[in-house]
């Protein structure tokens, strides 16, 4: 994106791609000159391409013109398609007539293959010689020189209709990935002095307010100034329920406000916002790819000039060996083992496969930031799980009440509430909430605080003590011992010990469920990682089936512990980390692969990668496994055109058909 000091906004538009530049400057003129070089460039590389500059505000305008020209793109060649197959339908019932039926041969081959032959004299001229378009461009010429006409115009028919469905596949696949990006929000409602301006949410700044109605989209991260709402967070978490948000929480941009107006404080840039980074991640994901990705791709590179140069072999030296007799029937077997070399089962199916298995992901609420990512779940062994805020809630609330005799648990929260009423400490915000009536505050005398320990209070003309057991030892009342799996406030009233409120962090509803299908999914040890002392790690640990639990560790002790299992693994073996990505960067950098997420995912996300993983191993034995054996065939002249297109195209469309499963 250009976005000069000046704060105009253009993008410079290809037509089938977008390419966005920024830069810092306040002169209309350097715009206009990075936009001339990078014409100049564009052009350098593919002469027919056009560059054309649009401003942000016509973006929307301008992706549904490129969405128009790709449908008429799309209706000229299935028009192209019909056109040949009728003209070749036309020559197979003139076969006896001659010239005719090989003139609507030759017709049906060029209207259908056309651009592919000019594409491969591009690509000639720039040094790509063994691409598809070569191949099947030398194949349907070698078909014309030696007199099939028919194979040729068949030839590349069904390689256009496999290129045409395979398009339509890819498509299909970048579906969910595309929902993913129209998270992107169009404006900000900026609130002004006197007024309020819809404006590009790039511009706003933090510190600024901004208004959100109901049925608009959050355009940045912020707190709540005023105002209760539900919010639609699907788009982010793949929570299908809405979440209730009121005056003082956190919003995340991309979430959907579906009731009440809001007013909201922004506190990150556009840049540095929640959708920012999820359109980053998204844009991102083809960028990383997956060993088998690039093992293939340099295989493909390999192994196209080795069959080419075996197609040249067996097309010249057996006539070459016996009087130059035959060499119509060699050539047309060279043109087989050519037509059969093509390995685009292989370099398109594959991506597909891992494309898939991304699209998939989303769909799941899970963003993987490449396919090598995701290959590296397949082979994971071990499983390492910070607990606050991942296994457990992360929000300390009231778990029990354990009231003494002469006290009921209402009395006790009343009287503990009372008590705590004007600490900000979080454990007297549970305690409140827990209570959830207003504070009557003529019942509350003097408060006396003691940092750390409790609370002095006089209520209803009653001394109440509420702290920890040593805060009321000391004022002389007796507690009972105890071991806890939480922080224990002990209350008393006028030294009679009334009961004890225990408060705690919840586990998760999920995840439970989520370690056994983890065990489930061949993890062969789970881990948990933990700051919290070892009563309640090793309880939490033991609810949920842990393997083993490290309880008491700082974030630099939470890596050593990594380090120590990552050396203890098997070869070719992998580990994960699953923590919130902030306190526990280190150790998700450090591990084969940090999942950071807000729910638990780590269970889907293994099996989307083993199911990408099997289809992807799926794909390269079928594709290589047919393409072997007509290639045998082919140069022992046991096959012909016909085949030859089926363990190219017909490999192709299956190998991307079973890609495609991942979807469902």
């Amino acid at each position: 994106m250009i976005a000069p000091t000046a704060q105009r906004k253009s993008r410079i538009r290809l037509t089938k791609f977008l390419l966005e530049v920024e830069f810092l400057s306040s002169h209309e003129t350097d715009e206009d000159r990075i936009a001339r070089e990078i014409d100049e460039i564009v052009r350098s590389i593919e002469p027919d391409v056009t560059v054309s500059e649009i401003l942000a505000a016509g973006m929307k305008e301008s992706a549904a013109i490129e969405e128009k020209g790709k449908r008429n793109e799309r209706t000229w060649l299935i028009s192209r398609l019909i056109l040949s197959a009728l003209l070749l339908l036309g020559g197979f019932l003139l076969k006896e007539r001659g010239f005719l039926g090989d003139v609507l041969y030759l017709a049906a081959w060029l209207i259908i293959g056309y651009d592919v032959l000019i594409l491969a004299f591009k690509n000639i001229l720039r040094g790509e010689y063994f691409e598809e378009n070569f191949l099947m461009s030398i194949a349907t010429i070698g078909a014309v020189f030696i007199r099939e006409y028919p194979e040729a115009a068949a030839v590349m028919l069904f390689y256009q209709t496999g290129e045409f469905f395979q398009s339509l596949a890819v498509e299909h696949s970048k579906k969910s990935i595309k929902a993913l990006l129209d998270i992107r929000p169009d404006y900000a409602n900026l609130k002004t002095a006197d007024t309020i301006t819809k404006v590009d949410p790039s511009t706003v700044q933090i510190g600024q307010q901004i208004i959100v109605k109901p049925g608009e989209r959050v355009p940045l991260d912020g707190v709540i100034l005023s105002g209760a709402s539900m919010i639609d967070t699907s788009a982010l978490t793949g929570e299908s329920l809405p979440r209730a948000v009121k005056t003082g929480d956190t919003l995340l941009s991309g979430t959907i406000n579906q009731s009440g107006l809001l007013t909201v404080q922004v506190n990150k840039t556009f840049g540095d916002s929640t959708v920012s980074r999820i359109l980053d991640l998204v844009r991102n994901a083809a960028d990383k790819k997956a060993p088998t990705e690039r093992f293939i791709t340099k295989f493909s590179k390999v192994y196209t000039p080795i069959v080419v140069g075996l197609a040249v072999l067996i097309s010249v030296l057996p006539p070459l060996f016996n009087n130059f007799t035959g060499w119509s029937e060699w050539l047309n077997r060279g043109l087989v083992f050519l037509v059969v070399s093509c390995p685009c089962a292989l370099v398109l199916s594959i991506p597909l496969g891992f494309l898939g298995g991304i699209s998939k992901a989303s769909k799941n609420g899970i963003l993987v930031k490449g396919s090598n990512y995701l290959e590296v779940l397949n082979h994971l062994d071990t499983v390492v799980f910070d607990k606050t805020g991942t296994l457990t809630e992360g929000i300390f609330s009231v778990n029990e009440i354990s009231a003494q005799a002469g006290f009921s648990e209402e009395t006790l929260l009343e009287l503990a509430a009372h008590a705590e009423a004007h600490s900000t400490h979080p454990i007297a915000r549970s305690i409140l909430t827990a209570y959830g009536k207003t504070i009557d505050q003529r019942r509350i005398g003097e408060v006396k605080e003691v940092s750390g320990h409790g609370i002095e209070a006089l209520i209803d003309g009653k001394k109440v003590l509420a702290g920890n057991g040593p805060f009321l030892q000391q004022h002389g009342v007796t507690v009972p011992e105890g071991n806890p799996l939480g922080t224990q406030i002990h209350v008393a009233a006028d030294h009679v010990y009334a009961g004890s409120i225990l408060i705690a962090d919840r586990i998760k509803n999920d995840s439970q469920q989520a370690i056994r299908n983890l065990k489930n999914e061949g993890i062969r040890q789970v881990v948990m990682l933990t700051g919290d002392n070892e009563v309640i790690g090793k309880a939490v640990g033991q609810t949920l089936g842990m393997d083993r639990v490290v309880t008491n560790l700082l974030p630099e002790q939470k890596v050593e512990q990594v380090e120590a299992l990552m050396a203890g693994k098997k070869n070719g073996k992998a580990l994960a980390f699953v923590g919130d990505g902030i306190n526990d960067a280190p150790v998700l950098a450090r591990a084969d692969v940090g999942i950071a997420m807000g729910g638990l995912g780590s269970d889907a996300a293994i099996e989307i990668a083993r199911k990408t993983n099997r289809i992807v191993r799926q794909n390269i034995i079928f594709s290589l496994g047919v393409k072997g054996v007509v290639l045998v065939l082919g140069a022992l002249g046991m096959t012909g055109m016909w085949e030859a297109v089926f363990a190219d195209v017909g490999v192709m469309l299956l190998a991307v058909v079973n890609s495609m499963r991942l979807l469902r």
